[in-house]
């Protein structure tokens, strides 16, 4: 058996990366595209391996040169015209080679785990095409298939329906085509499809020719988890450094992008604090049945989305603003007390203090074992403190720890009798058990407490992150009129606004998965007191704070999950959490079958 690389495109869209040199010689966490396939491939002991090249073909012999003359033969082709030409004319040079053995083709912009190889190679089926199931982020050509793995279509970019997306499959562009198909079979079809169609073509258009005229005995081989990635231009080349990066380093590499894992479908986020019951298919149905007028049209202004959200919460419009996620709120606010002391508590979600200037936090650190605190212990500690603004997250992330409200409203009169105001950021209180009497999103409630400010993300219970929504809410009209005054005038998108419009018609569903909510919350909660080497801390939110008591530290347990693809946070490098020489993890609350999978596995590494 021989290989067959086709290396002879420019690269364009890799930008600066391919200025000097060919695609396969990027690198991908330092080893070059062409170093990782030819050390693959020579695994195998192949006859030979031929290399078409082109764009800057000398200068790939010359890094080649004879460093792999030991474990595989290399020989070279050329496609002088390699930027008037596409794929199909660089095979169409090495067809007389293509017939001369069994032979694994691939193309040099790929990146694949080793076992991907040894499917291709091990496979009875003499002529294979490696395929695995269409994602969001493929692009190119799929192919459908039956019960059989037979190939029934190639589907080009022209023919591609994205109603269909759910039976195709993605080429992974390696192939295993027998000595006699190549010789009988697709030599002569492909001289004949260049000969009418020309050569600025794809090499697959030949076999979606024989599909159709069933001359192909071509079959597919679907791939399950095994890791690969075509890489065409930067983002692809940043996706692939994460997905291809080393033990040590690859939970770095995740948490760096600070979101976006949709780009990663097989990546079981557990940092992802949503609610897995909402919104439902009916909501999500109409969502999409507007998209196409949601795309065209310009959303509304702050006048309209405040309105919007005043009707969402039912407080006053003028009580309220809209910002693109709470985040936009956040730095706002904090903004307004520039140079002011702040009173914190921590550990807390850090976005807040990240805001401030460090010699403007005055920070209450709870010195009970499980991070809770009482009313009274914020009392006492900031009695003596020249505070103007106390922030609260409550239930407080990422401890889970709750304080009923009327302990909180006792809290909030005592900061107005001192003229200080506060935050209180509900982000999580819809989780929280009889979640609908503990919000403080009333009209008579920031009447009365006009120092109050209650900050709320829509993103974690309504389960809508993507859309980025959050509200500020405060009696105090002049600082929210400010607000709206320096956001942007189209901080909030059509869809986003198109939300909080149909709300109202899905509020019992909300209700619905809330409570289905609780009750996963009990169960997980249930299911990580059996790990042997956690302590679960109590929680009120979406997820649960838990210590590592052994055998782990908490980067150990993160770097081993995300060996397995599962993300979580270790909240051991927080601030101030680190000082209690904890080993501490948060894990998001999933869907039973998540989360079934999250115990299931912390199992496995006991």
């Amino acid at each position: 058996m021989q290989a067959i690389i086709l290396a002879a495109g420019m690269g364009k869209r890799l930008g600066e990366y391919t200025k000097n040199n060919t695609k396969c010689m990027v690198e991908v966490n330092g080893i070059k595209l062409i170093d990782r396939a030819i050390t693959q491939l020579a695994h195998f002991h192949l006859s030979r391996l031929v290399i078409v090249i082109g764009y800057k073909g000398n200068e790939l012999k010359e890094y080649i040169g004879h460093r792999y003359d030991k474990v595989l033969k290399i020989e070279y082709i050329e496609n002088k015209v390699y930027d008037k030409t596409n794929n199909i004319y660089s095979l169409a040079l090495a067809k007389d080679e293509l017939c001369k053995d069994d032979t694994i083709l691939l193309e040099s912009d790929i990146i694949f785990e080793d076992s991907v190889l040894q499917k291709l190679i091990n496979d009875p089926y003499p002529n294979l095409a490696l395929v695995d199931k269409y994602q969001s982020w493929m692009d190119g050509t799929m192919v459908t298939i039956n019960e059989n793995n037979e190939i029934e279509n190639f589907i080009n970019k022209s023919s591609f329906r994205y109603q269909d997306k759910d039976s195709y499959y993605k080429t992974v562009n390696l192939y295993k085509f027998s000595k006699e198909f190549s010789t009988g079979v697709y030599v002569p079809f492909l001289e004949a499809y260049c000969k009418v169609m020309g050569n600025n073509q794809y090499y697959e258009e030949v076999l979606r020719v024989l599909t159709v005229i069933h001359q192909s005995s071509l079959h597919a081989l679907p791939l399950q988890d095994d890791k690969w990635y075509e890489i065409d231009d930067v983002q692809d080349l940043d996706i692939a450094s994460t997905l291809f990066s080393s033990d040590a380093d690859k939970f770095y590499m995740y948490h760096k992008r600070y979101g976006g894992f949709w780009r990663f479908p097989k990546l079981l986020d557990f940092c992802y604090l949503v609610n897995p019951y909402f919104p439902n298919e009916r909501m999500i149905e109409e969502m999409k049945s507007n998209f196409e007028i949601l795309l065209r049209e310009y959303p509304s202004g702050m006048y309209v989305n405040s309105l919007l959200a005043a009707k969402y919460f039912s407080v006053r419009q003028e009580f309220i603003v809209v910002g693109n996620g709470a985040a936009e709120l956040i730095k706002n606010v904090m903004e307004e007390h520039a140079g002011k002391k702040v009173g914190v508590l921590f550990p807390t979600f850090d976005e807040y203090p990240n805001r401030l200037h460090k010699d403007q936090i005055v920070a209450f650190v709870s010195q009970k074992d499980d991070f809770s605190y009482t009313i009274d212990d914020l009392i006492n500690f900031f009695g003596d403190k020249d505070i103007s603004l106390l922030l609260l997250i409550n239930p407080d992330n990422p401890s889970g720890h709750f304080i009923e409200k009327k302990d909180l409203l006792k809290l909030i009169s005592w900061c107005l009798e001192r003229n200080i105001r506060i935050i209180v950021d509900e982000s999580f209180v819809d989780f929280t058990d009889n979640y609908e009497k503990n919000s403080l999103l009333s009209n008579d409630i920031l009447l009365r407490f006009r120092n109050l400010m209650v900050m709320k993300s829509i993103s974690k219970s309504y389960g809508v992150p993507g859309l980025r929504l959050g509200i500020l809410a405060s009696a105090d009209t002049s600082l929210i009129d400010r607000v709206k005054k320096e956001v942007s005038i189209w901080n909030i998108n059509s869809f986003a606004e198109y939300y909080m419009q149909i709300f109202g018609k899905y509020e019992s569903d909300y209700k619905k998965a809330c409570r289905l909510f609780v009750l996963e919350r009990e169960l997980f909660y249930k299911d990580l007191q059996t790990i042997s080497f956690l302590r679960v801390f109590p929680s009120q939110a979406n997820f649960f704070l838990c210590e590592i008591t052994n055998k782990y530290s908490s980067a150990e347990l993160a770097n081993e999950l995300i060996k397995r693809d599962i993300l979580i946070s270790n909240c051991s490098t927080k601030n101030h959490m680190g000082e209690t020489g904890k080993q501490l993890i948060r894990l998001a609350i999933r869907d039973r079958e998540d989360d079934s999978y999250l115990i299931d596995t912390l199992h496995s590494l006991e």
